[in-house]
């Protein structure tokens, strides 16, 4: 399924490529850090970095923005937002809270890969009172984490 998305670069972002999908396979199109020199995280320290992008996503869609394997593998680089979810009527600067869970400190510098977007479809509910379902039907619940074993 293909979805049209409205994208507008900041000033501060029109010399970095858009968003795009590294293979042909990919779910996520990579998001770029629109930093305007290195920006480094010492272990433990997070930032909120500007992909410079705003998007207008199509009603009963949502962003996902989720960590890129490789940085967080190889540098402990992550998310702590993830995924992070930016709504549809969402009009302001997609931004990503990075944090340095890696034992070094992680320079990013401008223009890299630094989280993904996933376009999903959002299914909105209605709430019901289910009182005499739970009643009839206890089930599972009360131990809760971790309360079936390993």
């Amino acid at each position: 399924m293909t979805v049209q998305v409205g994208i507008l670069r900041e000033p501060d972002a029109l010399d970095l490529p858009l968003p795009e999908y590294a293979t042909a396979g990919a779910a996520g199109l990579d998001l770029r850090a629109a930093v305007e020199g290195d920006l480094t995280l010492a272990p433990g320290e997070r930032a909120l970095v500007s992909t410079g992008l705003r998007l207008l996503l199509p009603e009963g869609y949502e962003g996902q923005v989720r960590p890129r394997s490789g940085l967080a593998w190889h540098h402990g680089l992550t998310l702590l937002n993830a995924p992070g979810t930016i709504d549809c009527d969402y009009r302001g600067v997609v931004k990503v809270v990075l944090v340095n869970l890696g034992q070094e400190a992680v320079a990013v510098q401008r223009g890299d890969r630094i989280a993904q977007l996933v376009v999903a479809p959002v299914s909105r509910m209605i709430w019901t009172e289910a009182a005499e379902a739970f009643a009839a039907e206890p089930g599972r619940g009360e131990g809760g984490f971790g309360s079936t074993g390993k």
